[in-house]
C-alpha cells in the first residue's frame, strides 16, 4: 500500500474554489487553481480538517459501508471509547455492545478493553526507559504523521507501542479463530472509527508492516441503526459483555489516556493548531520534567471527530458520567498480550516538504524564497490559492506556481506598464526618443496588450477572492 495512502479525499464537481480549506489545513496541504481545489498527498495527514470547514462538503473521508459485514462468516465488532459518547442517558455499555450483537455482530471486542493494556504497557515503558523522556503518545494516528513529515528530531520520542485499535484487532482475531476453527481470511474485525485517520491506519500503518482490522465503518453510519437495536435491548435482560473499565472509557476524550498512568507529569493537547503548537515548543525544548505527552488531532480528542454525530464537548461529559461508578480498570496484561503492544516497525522521517534533493540545493532555494517573499505583502489572502506569502514563494520555487498568481504583484505590474505607457506618450509627444519614434503603434500595441493580459489575471483572481471572502449587502467585497 503506497504510503501516503489517504482517506479524506476531494470530489472537485462540488468544489467552488473558495479558500476556506487552505487557511484551516495545518500542513498546508490544499491549493486553489483554476477555480478549485487540490490536495498535496504527501502533505496530507488526514486530520479532517477541510471537511470540518468546506461549506460546500467537496471534502469527505472514504470508509467501508454496513453492508462489510455480509463479506465474511463470522465478524467481530470494535467499538471506540468515543461511540458511547453519541448516545443520550446511557449508563451501562453492555446496552452498545449487546446492541451491536443484535445489529449483526457475531462478537464485539471493546478497544477501550485493549487501551488498558496499552495503558499498563506505557506506564512500564516509561519506567524503564526514562533516558527518552517525555515519550508522545501514538495512538493518533494524524499525529504520528505530522511528526514523520515535519518534526524529524521529535521522532525518537514517539512511544513505540501499537494503538488500542490495533492490539484489540489482534486479540480479537485470535478469540475468533480458537471460538469457531475458521481460518483468518473468514473472520471480519470491524473497527467502528471516529474519525479519517483511523481510517488511513488501517490501510497504511505506522509501527506496523499489516494492521489486523479488516474494515472501519463509520460512527455516524452506525449511529441510526445501533439505536434503534439499543431501545429493544434495554427492554430485554441482557449479558453483561463489557471489559473496559474507567481507563478505558478515558481514552475517548483528550487527557484520558494520560490520567491513566497515574502521574502528574503529564501534558494533554487536542485541536491540530493546539498540537503543531506543543510540538514546535518540545522541539525548542521549552518543557522540563515531563513524562508523557498525550495529542490529540479533533477537538476533544477522538469524540471530536468528523464521523460522530455529538457535539465533542457534549460527549465528553457523557464519557465523564458513564465512567462514574466503574472499576478503574478491568482488564489486565498476560504474557501473550506483552507480545502483541510493542511496535514491529519503526516510523521514518519523510522530508516532504524539503524545497530541494540536497542540502545545498535546499538552500540555494530557500534564499529563492526570501528574495519572493520581499516582492510580496506579506498579507497572508489567500486570494493566489495559497495559505500564506511564504506557500506561494514555495510554489513558485517548485515550479508549481507563478509570481502573477499573487493579485498585489499583479496590480504593481499594472501601475508599473500604466506609468511606462505615459512616459512613452510624452517621449512621442516631444520627439526625444527616436528608435520609439519610428514605430510609435507597435510599441503602443505591446503595451496594451501587456496590460490586458494583466487584467484578464487579475479578474479571475478578484474572483477567486471575492468567492472567499463573500460580499455585503450592497455586493462590495466584504473585509472578513
Amino acid at each position: 500500500m503506497d504510503k501516503f495512502y489517504h482517506s479524506v479525499r476531494l470530489d472537485a464537481s462540488l468544489c467552488k474554489g473558495c479558500i476556506n480549506c487552505i487557511k484551516r489545513c495545518p500542513t498546508e496541504a490544499i491549493r486553489v487553481r483554476g477555480g478549485k481545489a487540490s490536495i498535496n498527498n504527501k502533505f496530507c495527514i488526514d486530520c479532517g480538517e477541510c471537511i470540518r470547514v468546506c461549506p460546500h462538503h467537496a471534502k469527505h473521508a472514504t470508509y467501508d459501508k454496513l453492508d462489510c459485514m455480509r463479506q465474511y462468516e463470522y465478524t467481530v465488532a470494535l467499538p471506540a471509547p468515543s461511540l458511547y459518547s453519541q448516545f443520550n442517558n446511557l449508563d451501562d455499555v453492555n446496552i452498545v455492545l449487546n446492541a451491536l450483537i443484535r445489529m449483526g455482530f457475531d462478537d464485539v471486542f471493546e478497544v477501550g478493553a485493549a487501551a488498558e493494556l496499552v495503558s499498563e504497557a506505557t506506564r512500564k515503558y516509561i519506567s524503564e526507559h526514562e533516558d527518552g523522556l517525555p515519550y508522545i503518545s501514538t495512538a493518533c494516528p494524524s499525529v504520528v504523521r505530522l511528526i514523520r513529515v515535519r518534526f524529524p528530531n521529535l521522532i525518537p520520542h514517539l512511544l513505540p507501542l501499537n494503538p488500542p485499535v490495533e492490539v484489540a484487532a489482534v486479540l480479537a482475531a485470535k478469540r475468533a479463530m480458537e471460538k469457531t476453527g475458521l481460518p483468518r481470511e473468514k473472520i471480519g474485525i470491524i473497527f467502528i472509527s471516529p474519525c479519517p485517520s483511523k481510517v488511513t491506519y488501517v490501510k497504511a500503518p505506522l509501527g506496523t508492516e499489516k494492521s489486523q482490522v479488516d474494515r472501519v465503518l463509520a460512527i455516524k453510519d452506525v449511529y441510526p441503526k445501533l439505536l434503534a437495536c439499543m431501545k429493544a435491548v434495554s427492554r430485554e435482560e441482557y449479558p453483561t459483555i463489557g471489559t473496559a473499565g474507567k481507563i478505558g472509557i478515558s481514552w475517548g476524550h483528550s487527557g484520558g489516556e494520560a490520567s491513566g498512568l497515574f502521574t502528574e507529569s503529564y501534558l494533554a493537547a487536542d485541536g491540530i493548531e493546539n498540537v503543531i503548537r506543543v510540538l514546535e515548543d518540545m522541539e525548542d525544548q521549552k518543557f522540563t520534567n515531563l513524562r508523557f505527552v498525550e495529542l490529540n488531532a479533533c477537538n476533544g480528542g477522538c469524540v471530536g471527530g468528523v464521523l460522530t454525530v455529538e457535539n465533542p464537548y457534549v460527549a465528553e461529559v457523557k464519557l465523564k458520567r458513564l465512567r462514574k461508578y466503574m472499576p478503574v480498570a478491568r482488564t489486565h496484561m498476560s504474557e501473550n498480550s506483552q507480545e502483541i503492544i510493542p511496535w514491529t516497525t519503526g516510523v521514518q522521517y519523510e522530508p516532504v516538504f524539503s524545497l530541494g534533493n540536497t542540502m545545498m540545493e535546499s538552500f540555494s532555494r530557500l534564499n529563492q524564497v526570501e528574495r519572493l517573499m520581499k516582492k510580496f505583502p506579506g498579507l497572508d489572502c489567500g486570494s493566489c490559492g495559497a495559505p500564506t506569502c511564504k506557500a506561494l514563494a514555495e510554489d513558485i520555487v517548485r515550479g508549481e506556481a507563478n509570481e502573477s498568481d499573487c493579485v498585489y504583484f499583479l496590480r504593481e505590474n499594472l501601475h508599473k506598464l500604466s506609468e511606462e505607457v505615459s512616459m512613452l506618450a510624452e517621449d512621442l509627444g516631444e520627439g526625444r526618443k527616436k528608435k520609439e519614434k519610428q514605430e510609435p503603434l507597435k510599441l503602443i500595441k505591446e503595451y496594451i496588450d501587456r496590460i490586458s493580459q494583466e487584467m484578464s489575471v487579475l479578474d479571475q483572481k478578484e474572483g477567486v477572492k471575492r468567492d472567499g471572502a463573500g460580499t455585503d449587502e450592497s455586493g462590495n467585497l466584504s473585509d472578513d
